[in-house]
């Protein structure tokens, strides 16, 4: 028997007056926007659930939280480059001469309330956004989740981490203080280095002779406006191909190219999405509270004077300051123009590395041939070459990472940053190489593994003693989903010049396969099963069924 109090049949009316008032709304808005089966068809859509998928995500979020921070903050700075005299709170600059933009960012972060959490909160998350973004491509590349029908997802992808560099370079020189100063003299100088239009390039983006007194302002239109602009058009792009293309899955019982296994996005995948961005902004604000980064005032104002040591970018552009400290001071004159060698080469090696990226969907298909939808993910290892060519690529970006600190790594070691440079100049050479040959043998000798595994089972480390005195290993068979898994990947071969195949697209797909792994074929997995039959036939003989050690019998 239940009873109710004026105050649960007060409640109750309550809520019922609510729900008529939505369905009254919804209504509303349906008959006007024709939205209910738009609704219905995004809650309905199915997505795959994997912790490696969390990663796009990640960047999505951080994304959020960069628009949250960044609206509060340019509430207060002001991107101007008028010198005036700080007497703000913080004593060490006191009296000292300064932009209005470096004078403006020292409030935010000595005066307005809240305003140094946001301000390390937009740091912070611009660092995350970046470091999902790199691992999430890296994590397409690895499993061939860039095919047909998603190269032009795969080239919004490439163009949302090079706007990130963008933003993360025009936000983080905003400032105006000697870090952020020499970045911008570095970007002087890179400009100023293309013959003929570099001048002219140098004169219009910083109104003048650099530093001239335009270029804060013009930095914060990009950073505010232009930059964030085209990263939400993309993202909305890149999020509508994912609902039309379907999201990519891994290998597994019932997972076709012609279905998606998962969670629907209302209920189950929309709560977990929700609780997974408030678990990144939380962690965010939790660093951004406790952990201090570009702490701009002890570095001070900007002065084309000192250059310090330990001046470093963010870490996803140290790859381009590495590059410059690893070519020689080279210089030629070609018909009365000095070419800077120095600074050419540099960008030469960051636009073929960052092209050769971009490319690579299209390079692959080209070798392949393969013009099929794909919409089941590899495991890397079974396409051992482009496992080995990313693997590559990123030891050769890291390279120029490290390159870009050999002053703190000379310093924390005591080396000679002479013979850290030289170093690095041969590893970019050799690592990269190394990295791809060990990476491929590694990967065939998995494949390899994986195809005994799929024959023979698993080994259990259990021997029997046949009555004519042979040794057989007892093996575990795997099931008919884990075989099927093991076994479900694509099979490429070299072809031969002529046909249609031109030489260099035979020579590609030679580099590309020629070192391969037989694949199982349902004769060879005939075989090996009755075989096994046979081995379990004679196992059953010498034991009786009972595949328990001597020690275990004992025990029971």
């Amino acid at each position: 028997m239940t009873t109710t109090t004026p105050s649960s049949r007060k409640q109750s009316s309550d809520d019922s007056r609510l729900l008529k008032l939505g369905a009254v709304g919804g209504d509303f808005l349906d008959q006007r926007l024709s939205g209910a089966g738009f609704v219905k068809f995004f809650a309905r859509k199915v997505f795959p659930d994997h912790w490696s998928f969390m990663f796009g995500e990640m960047a999505l979020y951080s994304f959020v939280i960069l628009l949250i921070s960044g609206v509060f903050l340019t509430m207060f700075f002001d991107p101007s480059m008028e010198e005036v005299i700080y007497n703000g709170p913080y004593e060490a600059l006191q009296g000292a001469t300064v932009s209005r933009a470096f004078e403006s960012t020292m409030e935010i972060a000595f005066e307005v309330k809240g305003g140094l959490l946001f301000r390390q909160m937009h740091h912070w998350a611009a660092l995350v956004f970046m470091v999902s973004i790199f691992v999430h491509m890296f994590r397409v590349f690895f499993t061939g989740a860039f095919r047909k029908p998603r190269e032009l997802n795969w080239l919004i992808g490439f163009s949302l981490m090079i706007l990130g560099m963008a933003a993360g370079f025009s936000g983080y020189s905003l400032p105006d203080d000697v870090l952020s100063g020499n970045g911008l003299r570095i970007a002087d100088g890179l400009m100023k280095a293309i013959p003929i239009v570099g001048t002219y390039l140098s004169m219009l983006l910083f109104g003048g002779e650099f530093p001239g007194t335009d270029i804060i302002p013009r930095l914060f239109t990009i950073h505010i406006l232009l930059v964030p602009a085209a990263i939400l058009g993309l993202i909305a792009i890149h999020l509508v191909l994912v609902v039309v293309h379907k999201h990519t899955q891994y290998a597994g019982p019932g997972r076709t190219n012609r279905n998606v296994v998962g969670h629907p996005v209302l209920p189950v995948f929309g709560a977990k999405a929700g609780g997974f961005f408030f678990l990144v902004f939380g962690i965010i604000t939790l660093i951004s509270a406790t952990t201090s980064i570009n702490a701009m005032w002890v570095y001070g104002p900007y002065d084309p004077s000192p250059v310090s040591a330990g001046s470093q970018p963010d870490w996803y552009m140290l790859w381009t300051d590495g590059g410059l400290r690893l070519i020689p001071g080279w210089e030629i004159t070609v018909f009365g123009y000095v070419l800077s060698l120095n600074m050419l080469i540099p960008m030469a090696i960051y636009g073929a590395m960052l092209a050769f990226l971009a490319l690579f969907p299209f390079i692959e298909a080209w070798v392949t041939g393969d013009d099929r939808e794909h919409h089941l993910a590899d495991k890397p290892y079974n396409a051992p070459v482009r496992t080995g060519i990313g693997v590559a690529w990123i030891v050769s970006y890291l390279i120029l990472a490290l390159a870009a600190t050999n002053d703190l790594i000379a310093i924390a070691l005591q080396l000679s940053i002479n013979d850290l440079t030289w170093l690095f100049r041969v590893s970019f050479f050799v690592a990269p190489v190394l990295a791809f040959y060990i990476t491929k043998r590694l990967c065939l000798s998995i494949q390899r593994q994986k195809r005994d595994l799929v024959l023979h089972g698993r080994e259990t480390s259990r021997i029997v003693r046949t009555g004519s005195g042979d040794m057989i290993e007892i093996h575990e068979p795997l099931d008919e989903y884990e075989r099927w898994e093991l076994v479900a990947h694509d099979d490429y071969r070299p072809l031969k010049a002529g046909k249609g195949v031109s030489s260099l697209r035979a020579k590609a797909t030679s580099f590309f396969f020629k070192d391969r792994i037989e694949p199982v074929t349902p004769a060879s997995l005939r075989e090996a099963l009755e075989h096994a039959g046979h081995e379990k036939h004679v196992i059953d003989e010498a034991t009786g069924g009972d595949y328990r050690t001597p020690a275990e019998k004992v025990v029971h």
